[in-house]
């Protein structure tokens, strides 16, 4: 089927109008070591916004003609863009918003690139080093902002999800804006998108202007969650767990919303942390919700968390039904909890610099064949590294479902095979199960083919 499609030129704003030489050359290299493949990928992935679509794949083969180029000219840059989705401009012209996360996408591939990737400033390999570039990042992207109160809420939950679902989040997002909280997500559809349009009427009801809705990516995930259009500050992180770490990191508390492989790595990865012994006193509000009917949703979620890590991280969390102004107010009560915990520990507002993140949680997972039938899935170690690997296992399972680099590996290799203890497997292939039956794998209406196949 033929694609409708533009092709335009776009001028920069600020800084960015000004790139030098070795810049360009290298978003122009399409060498292994040039930046071309991930601008490319990005830039169609931000373009192709409102696009009913989760697959990297599909969306790289629907728009083969796609080309970006950087242009230099006598009173700057200039980006070319040939056989760009037709649904990102208006009478020939960019849609602004969209324009905006275009650059935002030349901003941090360049930033990532000149400023972090092998400076000896930041040694990836440590703790220390990976937190100091995950700061370094939102520094410059503008996300943290010194002065402001705690009142940033994360939001996480399915791209994949119902009719009833998406609404229930939106009017949680309302309620959470009429109480002057602002919003970050993994900024694409589903229960990413809904608590901030919620929180924009809630903020125009308070006649608050300034309402931050922080959208956080990465070059894999963003072409199957192409940035909705209320994101008004988007940064690409350079992989997953930085994303996670991104997260934590600048938000002040969370809210999950039913969803699929993604929530339930999102919540391993926060639980993990959380149980980390030295971050048994810290203040970090944390609330699973849903609408009616989401119950039994929850109580599967509940139950595999207390089959796998126990009864020490369902402690972390309360479990609230159809119910969203006690949602917004627990978490506005929570964010005054975060300011008096912070104000204690001479901890910052905008980053918490406090949370003990391992390195188990900070390095790259490559979710190769290999990689996920070596994973290990067994009790015999500390509950906070078992989350880890559990983690691990939800983040290939994404990478198969939805990624490019991941659904290409599954078609020439095959399924990836999950082996561990039946205690644990027995558990991991009971939720799997239910996120196939309840369509949370795959948009509605597309067929679901497994990635994986359990081995106990």
């Amino acid at each position: 089927m033929k694609q409708d499609v533009v092709d335009a030129r776009i001028s920069p704003a600020g800084h960015l109008a000004v790139l030098s030489k070795t810049e360009v050359n290298k978003l122009l290299d399409t060498s292994q070591g040039g930046l071309y493949r991930l601008l490319h990928n990005c830039s169609l992935a931000v373009l192709n916004c409102g696009n009913y679509m989760d697959d990297g794949k599909e969306l790289l083969e629907r728009y083969k003609s796609f080309e970006i180029r950087v242009l230099q000219e006598e009173r700057g840059i200039k980006l070319e863009v040939k056989g760009a989705p037709a649904t990102a401009f208006v009478d020939g012209h960019m849609i602004k918003g969209i324009k905006e996360h275009l650059f935002a996408v030349l901003r941090d591939i360049i930033y990532v690139s000149d400023e972090i990737n092998d400076n000896p400033k930041f040694d990836l390999q440590s703790s220390e080093g990976v937190t100091n570039s995950v700061f370094h990042i939102l520094r410059n992207a503008n996300i943290l902002k010194a002065g402001k109160l705690p009142q940033l809420v994360v939001c996480w939950g399915g791209h994949s999800i119902s009719r009833e679902e998406y609404d229930y989040s939106k009017v949680v997002g309302y309620q959470m804006g009429l109480r002057g909280l602002d919003i970050c997500t993994g900024c694409g559809p589903g229960a990413m998108k809904g608590p901030m349009k919620g929180a924009t009427i809630g903020h125009a009801k308070q006649r608050i202007g300034t309402g931050h809705y922080i959208g956080i990516t990465e070059p894999g995930i963003i072409a199957a969650e192409a940035p909705n259009p209320i994101v008004n500050d988007l940064v690409i992180m350079p992989d997953i767990e930085k994303r996670l770490e991104a997260f934590v990191r600048a938000g002040h508390g969370i809210v999950v919303f039913p969803g699929g492989v993604g929530t339930a790595e999102e919540i391993l990865y926060l639980l993990g942390i959380l149980l980390h012994p030295d971050n048994k006193d810290i203040s970090f509000p944390l609330i699973f919700t849903g609408p009616a009917g989401s119950e039994e949703y929850f109580k599967q979620i509940n139950r595999f968390i207390g089959e796998t890590l126990g009864l020490a991280a369902q402690q972390r969390y309360k479990i609230i039904i159809d119910d969203p102004a006690r949602v917004a107010r627990d978490m506005k009560e929570g964010m005054q909890r975060v300011r008096e915990f912070r104000q204690q520990r001479e901890d910052a507002y905008y980053f918490n610099w406090g949370l003990k993140i391992s390195p188990d949680f900070q390095q790259p997972f490559n979710p190769t064949h290999e990689n996920m039938a070596a994973l290990k899935l067994h009790k015999d170690q500390e509950s906070h590294l078992l989350a880890a690997n559990l983690r691990r296992v939800f983040s290939g399972i994404v990478s198969g479902n939805v990624k490019d680099d991941g659904i290409r590996a599954i078609e020439q290799h095959g399924h990836f095979e999950i082996k561990g203890d039946a205690e644990i497997m027995g558990p991991v292939d009971e939720l799997l199960s239910a996120f196939v039956k309840q369509q949370r794998m795959k948009l509605p209406g597309k067929t679901y083919k497994p990635c994986y196949r359990i081995v106990k």
